[in-house]
């Protein structure tokens, strides 16, 4: 299988195709403890064009701060904005809602200048007082606002909300004047700025907040607990909520937005769950276009003609293991697991070209990666070995995995389980099969309880740090993998607080090291990506960190 070199890629599937421009992000990590701003304009006035895209899920939500799926970011992000953004063409950070920031008191301060001018899609002013709010607001949390504990974006940058005081990297927000604010910390840590920029960290109206009831989750919509404001959201982006109905999200253009004016008037998201279904309805142009392309619709498309755009690889799949299943609580066990894999035959069979195998779980392009990692090869001999080692006898091992959802790190989640399953199942391993539609909380099992022994799982970066990777998997205790071990969880804690450079790159390469020793998961791959537009469209903003925002997107005007 041939490889993608790690650069800004564009695939053109037909004579027809027009041309797409692509950004990916190359560059290696670190941020500047300033920064400045970049001249904006609106170049091209709103018309009456309106984009569809198709989406492999609902939304969970429209809350970004209590969110942590991607398809509910994909709508959050063109109508709340972060302070800081992301360059596209290098991944570091860059001003958006903060035109300037500076690092104070040896990391444990930050001086953010705002910008001036700016109004909430319901008129209000965006101010140091508003983000003051929103960082208040995500502090003092209620704990039965928090879908899953500890699996916020809070609390993975963080650590604690208001009632864990003392661990908590938060200190306090203070208005310094209307446009600054000053982000007082207990600790430094050094990835912060670019952290600031994920998605449930954009800055919502306060007065919609409070009007909202943001933190009472008293409405139930799909079976799914949400406030008020969680399906009338409120922010500065160039889109504005209009509506939200079963299978579909329609979003307006705001006029008073700050920034490059959107060409298009109105962006629809179309829910499409199965990948055929996302093809037929790009190929009758009743879309156009879909993330989360499938091997198995590569060949429609380059058919029909269809522009495919492929991201630079920025997530991780991997196989979870619980320990507090009592047969996997053996190091043994989960090293025969390991064992038994043959990640070849899962990249050829159900990854798209480029994808390449996993032996940790950070990207390499965050440079703290090894080769020399510890790394459990395909050997169903010395799995057999361990199991007969670990005394297992062939109980059942229940084996969770996703029905009905493409994710970036899961393509194909049914094909992915069957094989594995045959895999595990060829070496002795007695697995009883669990699967769970991603709509009826697949996540929420395997994420917050702790009935399951393995599953399916992976983890999209947002940001360019390797702390976003191995802090939110592995820095505390978690239901997901069911393991403790203070001296890890320490070391995560610490390599946050080194400033950039050969020392922080040292402690997560240690920090790798160990990872793959206890074997918590089984990285199995870091997938590319790819999106399918049809011929109107010009140009999409295609991000590895999905920071795709569609006041960028073009459309031919003359079709």
């Amino acid at each position: 299988m041939s490889h993608l070199p790690a650069r800004r890629s564009f695939l053109k599937a037909g004579a027809a195709a027009a041309v797409v421009i692509l950004t990916g992000c190359t560059s290696e990590p670190g941020s500047p403890s300033t920064g400045t701003a970049t001249p904006t304009g609106t170049s091209v006035p709103a018309t009456n064009l309106t984009f569809t895209m198709g989406t492999a899920a609902n939304p969970a939500g429209l809350d970004p701060a209590l969110l942590l799926d991607s398809e509910s970011f994909r709508v959050t992000r063109q109508i709340m904005e972060t302070l800081i953004g992301v360059d596209p063409d290098t991944g570091v950070p860059k001003p958006l809602l903060a035109t300037e920031w500076e690092e104070l008191d040896d990391g444990r301060a930050y001086r953010f200048t705002l910008r001036e001018g700016v109004v909430f899609h319901d008129g209000t002013p965006f101010d140091a007082e508003a983000v003051k709010a929103n960082f208040e607001r995500w502090y003092r949390l209620p704990r039965d606002a928090r879908p899953a504990e500890g699996a916020l974006s809070f609390a993975s940058v963080f650590e604690a909300f208001a009632d864990e005081d003392e661990t908590s990297l938060y200190r306090d927000c203070e208005v310094l004047a209307p446009n600054e604010l000053r982000l007082n910390l207990n600790r430094r840590f050094s990835g912060l700025v670019a952290a600031l920029s994920m998605p449930a960290f954009a800055i919502a109206s306060p007065a919609a907040l409070a009007e909202g009831n943001a933190d009472e989750l008293d409405q139930d919509r799909g079976g799914i607990k949400l406030s008020t404001f969680a399906q009338h959201p409120v922010g500065t982006g160039p889109f504005r909520f209009e509506a939200w109905s079963e299978e579909r999200v329609n979003l307006t253009t705001f006029e008073n937005y700050w920034g490059p004016a959107a060409q298009v008037g109105s962006v629809v998201f179309q829910t499409l769950p199965h990948p055929a279904a996302r093809l037929r309805a790009l190929q009758s142009g009743r879309i156009d276009g879909y993330d989360l392309v499938t091997p198995e619709t590569y060949a429609g498309l380059a058919r029909s003609g269809m522009q495919i755009l492929q991201r630079d690889p920025f997530s991780v799949s991997y196989l979870g293991m619980n320990q507090e299943f009592g047969l996997l609580a053996d190091l043994r066990m989960r090293q025969a697991i390991a064992h038994a894999i043959d990640r070849s035959v899962l990249i050829e069979d159900f990854f798209l070209q480029g994808t390449t195998e996993a032996k940790q779980f950070v990207p390499r392009s965050l440079g703290v990666t090894s080769e020399d990692i510890p790394y459990f090869e395909y050997s169903p001999e010395r799995a057999r070995e361990l199991l007969e080692e670990a005394g297992y006898d062939g109980e059942e091992i229940p084996f969770y995995y996703p029905l009905n959802v493409t994710r970036a790190y899961l393509p194909t989640p049914e094909k992915i389980y069957a094989e594995l399953s045959r895999q595990l199942t060829a070496v002795g391993i007695n697995i009883q099969p669990k699967p769970l539609a991603w709509e009826d909380g697949y996540l929420d099992r395997v994420q917050t309880s702790s009935d399951h022994a393995l599953h399916l799982g992976g983890w999209s970066g947002s940001y360019r740090d390797p702390d976003n990777f191995l802090g939110p998997l592995f820095g505390a205790p978690s239901p997901e993998f069911g393991f403790k071990n203070a001296q890890l969880f320490n070391r995560i804690a610490r390599a946050r607080t080194l400033p950039a450079g050969e020392e922080r790159n040292q402690a997560y390469l240690t920090i790798n090291n160990q990872v793959a020793r206890l074997v918590p998961a089984v990285p199995l791959a870091f997938p590319v990506s790819a999106l399918a537009m049809g011929p109107r469209v010009v140009s999409y903003p295609a991000s590895p960190m999905l920071d795709e925002v569609y006041n960028l997107v073009r459309l031919r005007t003359d079709t």
